[in-house]
């Protein structure tokens, strides 16, 4: 099992693990194939965990967190790819939510409880 890692860290073990295992990055078109093929994956799952669906006889059910991995990886290659820094844009993103988005989500009465 891996330590904790931080998300440099973790985009610069994909980005090593391209280079040496993977060949090259796919191009940025196929990652976008592969991250949509992913999130399908994953939605399966997801619907027929938590919704209204049901597995097939036979269906795998237990690899959510595979799937969610697999999303995380093909993000991360696209970053890699495009030159994004996912720490800083994540910092990016949750300072738009704390302040654009602050009262948003506290003042939508389809969240309050029932």
């Amino acid at each position: 099992m891996m330590p904790d890692i931080s998300i440099k860290q973790l985009q610069t073990e994909v980005d090593q693990w391209i280079k040496q295992k993977g060949v090259r990055y796919f191009s940025e078109l196929t990652n976008l194939g592969v991250l949509i093929e992913e999130v399908g994956e994953l939605a399966r799952i997801i619907t027929r965990t938590y919704g209204d669906q049901s597995f097939k006889e036979g269906e795998q059910t237990n690899n959510l967190e595979e799937e969610l991995a697999d999303v995380l990886f093909v993000l991360v290659c696209i970053a890699n790819q495009t030159g994004v820094d996912l720490t800083q844009a994540m910092q990016k993103a949750m300072h738009k939510r704390n302040t654009r988005d602050a009262h948003r989500h506290l003042n939508n009465p389809k969240l309050k409880q029932q």
